[in-house]
């Protein structure tokens, strides 16, 4: 199973909404994909309609343990996925309760490798794994990136976008070093991108100079469907299916699938994956999305 943190310590530059939304870019590209969810403010959640706090089963209670038995081991990670009511896509929630998880972590032995333990059980389920990670250097995004194969940061087009991020495309090197010799690619994609304005040309320009062919030819433009999405708890591609949102979100979804950029390729051109019908049976939870 391929594996790609989503991950970057610095808020507002679309993370959540790449993870969410290129997770049902691929799965509609006919992948069988695995979102999860391990940001403690639970937004990836929320963009599927789910209430966070009204899960019963989340990421926490795979990783960490049970909240209401402390002493309690935690729970297979098979029985946290929930269907998101996209075809070929499942979600692992999260909620606050993760944010107690970092110091139950920090007791654990081998605490950066429980994760990947974790998604071991379930991996020939999927072909894609997508973790939606929390905008920090915790060791919760240690974990993601010990269990990844891949990487993509997300940088916002603006001069301001730069900054963290040297910190952590050193982080990944380490991890790479220390813990995670299958952690082969990074990535850069562009948000919030207005092709028509010099100042996004002109940080598009320089972060491919500087940066070369970590960067995805893809980008992600500005566009207002993309932000309103989430309060209809669907991914772009359902809720405004023939958005600039959804256009770009399947342009990257065939960058990553095909290595190519234009979402004709990979809606067309190429042969679509036939859906696989052996992924794990998501478990039912005390709450459904409310769409």
């Amino acid at each position: 199973m391929r594996t790609i943190a989503i991950a970057n310590q610095k808020g507002g530059c679309g993370k959540t909404t790449t993870a969410v939304n290129l997770a049902a870019a691929l799965a509609e590209a006919g992948q069988r994909v695995l979102l999860i969810d391990l940001d403690p403010q639970g937004h990836a959640t929320l963009g599927f309609g789910f209430d966070p706090e009204a899960m019963t089963r989340t990421i926490y209670n795979a990783i960490a343990g049970n909240p209401s038995a402390p002493a309690a081991a935690p729970i297979h990670i098979i029985h946290t996925i929930v269907a998101t009511g996209v075809r070929n896509l499942s979600l692992i929630p999260s909620n606050i309760l993760l944010s107690g998880g970092e110091l139950e972590l920090a007791r654990v032995r081998n605490r950066e490798y429980v994760l990947r333990d974790a998604l071991e059980s379930i991996a020939d389920g999927f072909d894609l794994c997508l973790i939606d990670c929390s905008p920090s250097l915790s060791l919760l995004a240690i974990n993601a990136l010990v269990a990844s194969t891949d990487v993509i940061v997300p940088v916002q087009a603006h001069y301001y976008a730069l900054e963290g991020l040297r910190q952590l495309l050193e982080t990944v090197n380490i991890v790479g070093d220390r813990y995670n010799p299958d952690l082969a690619a990074l990535s850069i994609l562009l948000t919030f991108v207005e092709p028509k304005t010099a100042l996004s040309r002109q940080v598009a320009k320089q972060m491919r100079d500087y940066f070369g062919e970590l960067v995805f030819r893809t980008v992600i433009r500005r566009n207002i469907r993309l932000a309103e999405a989430p309060s209809a708890g669907r991914p772009i591609i359902l809720y405004a299916p023939d958005s600039a949102g959804s256009v770009d979100y399947r342009a990257l979804a065939g960058e990553i699938i095909y290595g190519v950029s234009a979402p004709e390729t990979s809606a067309q051109d190429e042969p679509a994956s036939q859906p696989r019908t052996d992924t794990p049976e998501p478990v039912a939870q005390s709450t459904a999305p409310t769409q």
